[in-house]
């Protein structure tokens, strides 16, 4: 089965509540978030968003410009049927990170909760970060949480990548730095705890877009 077909079965047999990534909201990423102090303006990107809450609240927070990107249009369907009228004013895009033709220089910040850690392909990752390359604007963030290496092995039956923070920071590294790390504790809807490690990264003022 390839990726997409996978998530498009995950989100199409299991409701919120019965997969272990879920939390009503994204706690640690809203304050990341909040500490940029972004304008309501900024183009936000929130990858791998799936069924995921932080666009809701970053409606609620007044951000006009956010865009949501899932393997799974199911998903996508979910968050967007979820917040009715206010959705029509989301980017939905049902496409593949290391693929997606994405508008080049404009992010002001990437997101991604849990999407990046699946990617266990050294190939994929490259692809990925040169997405991400080519579509952050000059000083916007990328904001990534991942499995710490004390979290699980895998996720969804599939094998994931561990990263401490100088882990997961080096592999943005030729064209980010990091500006803050965090960690979480993620209490899962079966009462299992997952350690997640979170970065912040900013776009170097003397890079230039691949």
């Amino acid at each position: 089965m390839d990726k997409q077909h996978r998530w498009q079965s995950v989100y199409t047999t299991k409701d919120a509540a019965h997969t272990s990534w879920f939390r009503p909201h994204l706690d640690e990423s809203l304050r990341l978030i909040d500490a940029l102090g972004l304008s309501k303006e900024a183009p936000i990107l929130d990858v791998g968003g799936g069924r995921a809450t932080l666009v809701d609240d970053l409606l609620t927070r007044g951000f006009r410009d956010l865009s949501v990107l899932d393997l799974s249009d199911a998903a996508l369907a979910d968050a967007r049927t979820r917040l009715g009228a206010s959705g029509e004013a989301v980017r939905w895009l049902a496409a593949d990170a290391t693929t997606v033709a994405l508008r080049p220089a404009h992010y002001a910040l990437w997101h991604d909760r849990a999407m990046f850690h699946f990617l266990t392909d050294a190939d994929d990752r490259a692809r990925y970060v040169a997405n991400a390359t080519r579509s952050v604007r000059a000083h916007g963030h990328v904001l990534v949480g991942c499995f710490a290496p004390d979290g699980p092995e895998r996720c969804s039956g599939l094998p994931v990548q561990r990263y401490d923070a100088a882990a997961l920071a080096a592999v943005f590294t030729s064209t980010f730095e990091m500006k803050h790390h965090s960690r979480e504790l993620h209490r899962t809807p079966f009462g299992t705890d997952q350690p997640f490690t979170y970065v912040v990264l900013q776009r170097r003022h003397d890079t230039t877009s691949i």
